[in-house]
């Protein structure tokens, strides 16, 4: 007999169905928009609720086969895979591909959690299983559920936004410390510097001398699984 939890979710699975197929006109009405809001919250923790290990990989979503991020991740995706990890990423193309990629080739776990747009970025063709979504900040929620490791590779503005909220999230306490592993200490370095320079140098400094251990450089795919390889599972936010 379904619980009253697993009702509920049917529901707003059902008002989201519903509310796909309204139009504009749905997009126009705020109170059906906060349905659909509650449809991807209690569906995408449901979606969740049966991983495990969790690791999540963010990337920039233009990078191609050959180039040297793209099978620093793919290679990534292989090393996680073998050793049972669950791979989330975005579900896009580019560093997420290459994340699920590699997973999917050792027959681990590949997950994408994608984004609807009106034309571009389909879930691509690695994920094993998948989760799109209409709202970015609840994908972004679920992108933070419960990884045991956040892996950031050069990537561009949604790259960046990602990891910093990560690492406000550990900062201010809303979630529990877990590694924020940055790869490529090149691209990384400038960004790093300007923290350092502008923020914790600051003549009224701006964050803490230890706000910047929050964050781990790392040069290859290697050294990021040797990182998450020390890290326990932890349970939601």
């Amino acid at each position: 007999m379904p619980t009253p939890k697993r009702r509920r979710s049917e529901e707003l699975t059902k008002m989201q169905r519903i509310h796909d197929t309204a139009g504009a006109d749905f997009r126009n009405t705020a109170h059906w928009r906060i349905f659909r809001i509650m449809a991807e919250f209690i569906d995408g923790f449901q979606f969740l609720a049966d991983l495990k290990k969790e690791v999540t990989i963010f990337g920039s979503a233009r990078s191609a086969p050959g180039d040297y991020w793209y099978e620093q991740a793919r290679m990534l995706g292989q090393l996680l895979g073998r050793a049972k990890y669950t791979v989330i990423t975005g579900g896009g193309p580019g560093i997420m591909e290459a994340a699920n990629q590699g997973c999917a080739e050792v027959n681990g776990m590949s997950v994408g959690l994608n984004i609807k747009l009106p034309q571009e970025q389909q879930m691509n063709g690695h994920v094993k299983q998948g989760m799109g979504f209409h709202y970015f900040f609840t994908r972004k929620v679920m992108l933070s559920a419960s990884a045991q490791a956040y892996i950031f590779f050069p990537g561009g503005f949604g790259t960046m936004d990602e990891m910093t909220e990560m690492v406000e999230l550990i900062q201010t306490g809303k979630m529990q410390s877990v590694p924020v592993i940055l790869v490529g200490k090149e691209f990384w370095s400038g960004y790093l510097d300007w923290v350092r320079r502008s923020m914790r140098d600051a003549e009224t400094p701006l964050i803490s001398a230890a706000d910047l251990d929050l964050m781990m450089v790392v040069d290859s795919a290697v050294e990021a699984f040797a990182i998450v390889k020390r890290t326990k599972e932890r349970p939601y936010f």
